[in-house]
């Protein structure tokens, strides 16, 4: 005769927390699961939509996808929070990572309750060409339906299924919340049956109407996600031309593609832009010499002296933005730091941040352990100097 279990020994049914926004990885980036750890969520929340909607230079857009894919606990309360999940997703996406979104996206509960989410995992099914997929997450939405994106999309689906009348509705709908020029002539030619004219390679939805309608693709500049769908690589890392500045420094910019260029070899450029008299070549070699002395660790007192009179301008970020990334700096908040950093960088645009936020950048980056992110900003500064 079997004896009843104790209550004490009874299983207990415990409530286990819903994923948080950055725990599921994109792809081994060798960022450490402390990532985000202090980095408060309201900066998450700030930057990561900047990071999808703002075009970024790209040294910024590799640390952004280094970030991004890395599956690390999230900031204190990203528990649940699907908005930040599809934010995080369609910033992969825009930047051109759309393996290491489609993966986060693959474990993400929530698409039908959440339109961000739900529209990131909708643009990865258009660009793998998976339009039923795409269909099927807009028709299973719950919320936010009735947003510009996912008119535009239904309107497509609605064309696509042979239901000409409601797709016109929908297109109408769509065009007057939010008119956009290169849909509006793509998909009132899907709809008239008139010739579409050129394609367009701006997103999942524009590439889906662009083939459905047969136009030449290879003749339309395709944007990140597009041309990383189509060649279906990993990104790389990117490459700078210093063939130009590299000639006036003695070969450091090579320097810093291998590793830290030697303390010597900075404080010889340091000592040359402090005394050289060309008044073109030296703001050239004083802006080379800034960004480089950015990397050391600590500089000799001659080369402090020296370096302190450059006249090189202050950026653009403000200064509470500044002082935050100090802060992020101090305390080694690795995931923070780089968010102020890509803050910065996504109001800068695609030619990168000013020198003087350029240099505060790569500070800190070199500070919280981001040494081969930190070496991309300064190739990247380099070779912008002209």
């Amino acid at each position: 005769m079997l004896a009843a279990a104790p209550a004490s020994a009874q299983v207990q049914v415990v409530q286990l927390a819903p994923p948080d926004a950055f725990s599921t990885p994109g792809r081994d980036t060798g960022l450490p699961a402390d990532l985000w750890q202090g980095t408060p969520i309201e900066t998450a929340r700030a930057v990561l939509p900047l990071l999808a909607a703002k075009p970024l230079s790209p040294a910024s857009a590799s640390l952004a996808r280094r970030v991004l894919a890395t599956g690390a606990k999230g900031p204190e309360g990203s528990s649940g929070d699907e908005a930040l999940s599809g934010a995080r997703a369609g910033a992969l996406i825009a930047l051109g990572d759309v393996a290491a979104a489609t993966r986060i996206l693959d474990r993400a509960p929530g698409l039908d309750r959440n339109a961000a989410l739900s529209q990131a995992a909708a643009e990865t099914a258009l660009l793998a060409g998976d339009n039923a997929r795409a269909c099927s997450i807009a028709e299973g939405l719950s919320t936010g339906r009735g947003e510009a994106y996912w008119l535009r999309l239904r309107a497509f689906c609605q064309a696509e299924a042979g239901q000409g009348a409601e797709a016109q509705l929908t297109f109408d709908l769509a065009q007057a919340q939010a008119r956009d020029a290169i849909y509006g002539r793509l998909m009132g030619a899907k709809l008239s049956g008139a010739p579409g004219g050129a394609a367009s390679l701006r997103n999942g939805l524009d590439l889906a109407l662009s083939k459905s309608l047969g136009l030449d693709l290879a003749a339309a500049k395709p944007a990140p996600a597009v041309a990383a769908a189509a060649s279906g690589a990993d990104p790389v890392a990117p490459r700078y031309d210093l063939s130009l500045i590299d000639a006036q420094i003695g070969g450091l910019g090579q320097a810093v593609i291998s590793g830290l260029p030697p303390e010597s070899a900075v404080s010889a450029l340091i000592a040359a832009a402090a005394d050289a008299a060309d008044p073109k070549t030296k703001p050239r070699l004083q802006a080379a010499a800034v960004l480089l002395a950015s990397l050391a660790n600590d500089l000799p007192g001659p080369d402090r002296a020296r370096i302190s009179a450059f006249p090189v301008p202050e950026g653009k970020a403000p200064a509470g933005r500044s002082l935050a990334l100090e802060a992020a700096a101090d305390s080694r908040r690795v995931g923070e730091a780089a968010l102020l950093a890509l803050w910065t960088a996504a109001d800068a645009g695609p030619a990168g941040p000013a020198l003087g936020d350029r240099v505060r950048i790569v500070r800190t980056l070199i500070r919280v352990g981001l040494a081969d992110d930190a070496r991309l900003f300064v190739l990247e500064g380099l070779a912008g100097l002209k």
